[in-house]
């Protein structure tokens, strides 16, 4: 009997692995909804945010009761709830917040291809191509809002990673960096920032530059060192930095692919400078780590695969760069550092 109440209880183990897809869902929604901010003067019946949101009252009660049993919000008494230390980063405005991480994440360009996920498996290629018949970027390039929700997304993500990355590594012995598919500035001014003697290139395709313009991470006291290139990765890199930064760019690819773009970065990198790659770690080959998560997700939507360092190394050695060195940002992320 023993033998088989273990074996029920590994099912159920199992089982409850799956859920992470509810968890999921039910904080996109809540990102969605706005109800952090919603909650953030103090406490409100689910009643009265449901009459707020013009939203069903009981399917809201049962989404926040769902939710404040993993610790996001947290229920005061029947049918009234207050923010918790988690949902606070669901507010739009708190620095840090991942809102629109979270809602690019329940997102159809992000979410649905995972309704096909074996057919990844089953091929090595996107699940994203057989859901929207489209490539990931030309996707978003047809769909101006979606192309928003991800680039808030990539923002907030960027955020999160670039004081780090700006300290981790001594920009400022170059004199000049180009931030190459840099998005809307976010790494790049905080490089800036961190180094008051660098001057930096935004490198991007024009709409994106034109984004980037508008969110003004780059203006005030940034303004006079900073230019913005309009440039396709896949054409050409400009020319005129001694350091390079791309950040998980490539791993948005795959091999043949991010060979292109390595080798119009070998042509645009002097031969005193270097190309810095800022990508996930992978990690131990059976242990988990939030590089072999983004792994599936690039494996999914964009066809594209996280590396380990050896496969960087060979990589780029395709591409006439030389791995110099790898420099730890944090147990999640690193920068290679490679040169002609």
């Amino acid at each position: 009997m023993e033998r088989y109440a273990s074996s029920s209880t590994k099912a159920i183990e199992l089982l409850r692995m799956t859920d992470g897809l509810v968890v999921h869902q039910t904080l996109c929604a809540a990102a969605n909804l706005g109800i952090a901010d919603l909650l953030g003067e103090g406490e409100r019946a689910s009643a009265d945010l449901g009459s707020a949101l013009r939203i069903n009252e009981d399917a809201l009660y049962r989404l926040l009761r769902f939710l404040s049993g993993h610790g996001v919000f947290r229920e005061i008494r029947p049918g009234t709830f207050v923010n918790t230390a988690l949902s606070e980063f669901m507010r739009a405005d708190v620095p840090g917040s991942v809102r629109s991480v979270l809602i690019f994440r329940g997102n159809p360009y992000y979410f649905l291809p995972f309704a096909e996920f074996l057919s990844s498996v089953e091929t090595g290629m996107p699940a994203r191509r057989k859901t929207f018949g489209k490539e990931a970027f030309e996707y978003l390039r047809s769909n101006p809002e979606a192309g928003r929700v991800f680039d808030d997304a990539m923002t907030a993500m960027s955020a999160l990673w670039a004081p780090a990355i700006a300290a981790a590594y001594d920009f400022g012995r170059w004199g000049a960096v180009t931030d190459v598919g840099g998005g809307n500035g976010m790494l790049l001014a905080e490089i800036l920032r961190a180094h008051p003697g660098l001057r930096g290139v935004l490198a991007d395709e024009a709409p994106v530059l034109e984004r980037a313009r508008e969110r003004g991470l780059l203006s005030g006291a940034l303004a006079d060192r900073v230019r913005f290139e309009a440039s396709n990765f896949f054409e050409a890199v400009p020319s005129g930095s001694r350091v390079y930064v791309m950040k998980n760019i490539i791993h948005d690819w795959n091999d043949d692919d991010a060979r292109r773009i390595l080798l119009n970065c070998r042509r645009a990198v002097p031969d005193d400078g270097a190309l810095l790659l800022v990508e996930y770690r992978v990690g131990e080959a059976n242990a988990p780590s939030l590089g072999k998560v983004i792994d599936i997700v690039m494996l999914t939507v964009t066809g594209g695969k996280e590396r380990t360092l050896e496969q960087h190394r060979e990589l780029l050695a395709s591409t006439g760069f030389r791995l110099s060195r790898s420099i730890p940002v944090s147990n999640e992320i690193v920068i290679y550092e490679a040169a002609g």
